[in-house]
């Protein structure tokens, strides 16, 4: 009797998630709404929102939108005061066409999808090391991306330079002509050439001072990366760069993960089936996290070019009729299942 009572008064609250507001519904074990609300997302919010939830009586789960973004602060806060959260897809646009698009409508989808099961992943905690190295990889990223267009645009520069000018530097490339554009002397505003050598350098001192904030950024990475994966960084092919998008593909919590093949298919390497009639074969996933697919595959190709025995095993998947693109996703899948038992691990638990 005292589990039938528990089983109605269960309550199941969906959240569709905003930059400056969160908008719940609330369902009961049989589906039932029970209501929907909206409030500000910040710790008074979420705290509103929890007391909220639990007036309808105890709450079974959150399912929470957007748990990377939008709704990383609820989620967080959620999980710290012992809340369970599974993570939530945006309805699809074929339920969108059927049902309309309002915030409610989503915060009782995702009640619904949670309630139902559909919706069971854990989210990313987002408190440990591999956080950090997200947070300093996007600073990274961006910094690389900086002084390439600047480098590019120091390039296209020369290119039209006055003759006088490109003289100087024609012949030169990547650093030294960044190094001999820094040395330019304008002198006065008074033609092209001097606006040429002064638009020159600033480009070239923009290039030095990112290849400092790549450099330190580098720095930090990689001992935190190493710190976290050692035995990732050890692997052959593995290096700073493609060991930290493996980390931030798998979470803090890796746990989450429930085997190498929900890894692989979160990297986008699961083999999809493709068969039909007489014709028996499998095709390239493009799905899951395209950051983590494009990891594994520089990962294979220094592997294809430096490791004998990562060699042999294209070669025989070729031998057995494999295309070049099946060949190289039979091998990302491979180095998937690898990947997955050199990160860290943490005890799973129970999900009741």
């Amino acid at each position: 009797m005292n589990t039938m009572t528990q089983q109605v008064l269960a309550v199941t609250v969906g959240v569709d998630t905003h930059a400056d507001t969160h908008v719940a519904a609330a369902v009961d074990a049989v589906g039932v709404i029970l209501g929907t609300a909206s409030f500000p997302a910040t710790a008074g919010g979420y705290a509103a929102l929890l007391g909220w939830a639990q007036r309808f009586g105890p709450v079974q789960r959150f399912g929470v939108e957007g748990t990377g973004s939008y709704g990383a602060g609820l989620a967080r806060h959620l999980r710290a005061v012992g809340q369970q959260v599974v993570e939530v897809d945006r309805p699809d646009r074929k339920t969108r066409r059927l049902q309309g698009k309002s915030d409610p409508i989503d915060a009782e989808a995702a009640a619904r999808a949670a309630l139902s099961g559909k919706a069971c992943g854990r989210p990313k905690t987002r408190d440990g090391d591999v956080e950090m190295i997200r947070i300093l990889r996007v600073a990274r990223g961006s910094a690389v991306k900086s002084r390439t267009m600047a480098a590019n645009q120091i390039a296209a520069l020369v290119t039209t330079a006055p003759e006088a000018l490109r003289a100087q530097l024609r012949g030169l490339t990547g650093r030294r002509r960044v190094d001999r554009c820094a040395a330019l002397r304008p002198g006065p505003m008074n033609d092209p050439t001097a606006a040429c050598k002064f638009t020159l350098r600033q480009l070239a001192r923009r290039c030095h001072a990112l290849d400092t904030e790549v450099g330190d950024l580098n720095d930090q990475l990689a001992a935190l990366v190493t710190a976290a994966a050692p035995a990732l960084i050890a692997s052959h092919g593995i290096g700073v760069e493609t060991a930290g998008q493996r980390l931030i593909t798998a979470g803090d919590n890796t746990d989450r993960l429930h085997s190498e093949a929900s890894f692989a298919h979160l990297c986008g390497v699961a083999p999809l089936p493709a068969s039909s009639g007489r014709t028996t074969r499998h095709r390239l996933n493009r799905g899951g996290d395209r950051a983590a697919n494009h990891a594994l595959w520089r990962i294979a190709m220094v592997r294809l070019a430096h490791d004998p025995r990562t060699r042999a095993y294209a070669a025989k998947r070729t031998k057995d009729g494999l295309s070049k693109k099946e060949t190289m996703r039979c091998l990302k899948r491979a180095i998937a299942r690898e990947v997955y038992r050199l990160l860290p691990q943490r005890p799973r638990l129970d999900k009741s």
